[in-house]
């Protein structure tokens, strides 16, 4: 299945461009998925059809959903409390209502994560449009599977949980009572299901679909996009510059300077698709059709850091790491122990080194054409020695 997740800066009618992107695929008879995050029912606004927390067909071959967190979150707190009943008797902790529940910060990102990996794991579609958050909320949303995992390794690390059957014994050695069952059953079903989440995204079948109205704020939001997905090694499918103006609309007045300024930044984006302005706010299915939002594209994207083997040159380990929009300055990197911690400007990424490159030492690092090149030696105490 095709993943396509669109984001832009707030405002830039994102959740429109979702929508019409995933009519436009059901129309040319692609079984297809929009699965809305916003709180509001814009999604449907946008559609025409009011969406909930079941998926809805608001057309031929196009299901609409959008996740309830309030009743995820009950769900899971209401679960917690079972699980966690002995413990919660012994402090004396009343039970909360499941009725006076409301979603804590978070619940609604972890909402939209679960259904995005229900979705993907049905397998009852061909297109999946995900209309993600503004941007930079969007970019810390990709990043909480991993940042989570890599969390839930560090306080419950996977060799203790092997050794569950020895913890009677080793809480009467330390004289201090150990982690009950439950809590490492917990720890491994949300290991899992943040696992599959991170599938998902890292599947060469998913991309971002970047919107953004053509001008200053537009070009400033789009560059810091496309570094933060770099960091995150998510390709972008496209870009789409919305509410377009015609250059017919041109004169020596306002209007006429918002022309220029939009057709400077085209010429800027390069390689860009344009969404014109239909001039009041597109609703229902025929002002999306009228839109011509481009198809999906239907190939692979490239997914990944290639690490690049050149022993056989200088001895030398390459690991390429796009990062197109990075500035010189604003980089940083630290090597600790098995994992990089790797800032670009405004975002940052600890990344576990691949196995080849745990046992190197780092010999430099150069950004060149936006690619940021780590250079790394075969550390003579930890290489395999040749006969």
């Amino acid at each position: 299945m095709r993943t396509i997740m669109i984001t832009g800066p707030g405002g830039s009618g994102r959740t429109t461009i979702a929508a019409a992107t995933a009519l436009a695929a059901a129309s040319d008879g692609t079984r297809t998925l929009v699965l809305g995050a916003d709180r509001t029912d814009s999604l449907g606004a946008a559609l025409g059809v009011p969406t909930g927390p079941k998926p809805v067909r608001v057309a031929p071959g196009l299901t609409a959903w959008r996740p309830d967190a309030t009743a995820g979150f009950r769900d899971d707190l209401t679960g917690f409390q079972e699980r966690a009943t002995t413990v919660l008797d012994l402090l004396g902790a009343s039970r909360l209502d499941p009725e006076e529940v409301t979603p804590l910060p978070g619940a609604e990102e972890l909402t939209l994560l679960r259904a995005l990996r229900d979705a993907a794991l049905a397998e009852a579609h061909d297109l999946l449009v995900v209309d993600l958050p503004p941007t930079p909320q969007a970019l810390a949303l990709l990043a909480l599977p991993e940042e989570l995992r890599r969390y839930l390794r560090r306080l419950l690390p996977p060799e203790r949980q092997a050794a569950r059957a020895l913890r009677p014994v080793l809480g009467r050695l330390a004289g201090v009572p150990m982690p009950a069952e439950w809590l490492y059953e917990t720890t491994a079903r949300w290991d899992t299901e943040l696992a599959a989440v991170e599938a998902v995204l890292a599947d060469r079948n998913t991309a971002v679909r970047l919107v953004a109205e053509p001008g200053p704020a537009g070009a400033d939001a789009v560059r810091d996009a496309r570094l933060g997905l770099a960091l995150r090694a998510l390709p972008v499918e496209s870009l789409v510059a919305n509410r377009v103006l015609p250059e017919t609309a041109a004169d020596d007045g306002p209007l006429g300077r918002l022309v220029t300024q939009q057709h400077k930044a085209l010429q800027e984006w390069g390689a860009v698709r344009a969404v014109a302005h239909l001039g009041h706010d597109p609703r229902g299915a025929d002002d999306l059709a009228a839109l011509h939002v481009p198809h999906v594209n239907p190939g692979t994207s490239p997914v990944g850091w290639p690490v690049t083997d050149r022993i056989a040159e200088d001895g030398v380990l390459v690991w390429s790491l796009p990062l197109p929009g990075a500035i010189r300055d604003e980089l940083d990197l630290v090597r600790r122990g098995d994992e990089l911690v790797l800032t670009a400007g405004p975002f940052r990424r600890i990344v576990p080194l691949p196995s080849a490159l745990r046992r190197c030492t780092v010999e430099g690092a150069a950004l060149r054409e936006g690619e940021l090149r780590i250079r790394f030696a075969p550390d003579p105490g930890l290489w395999p020695q040749s006969r």
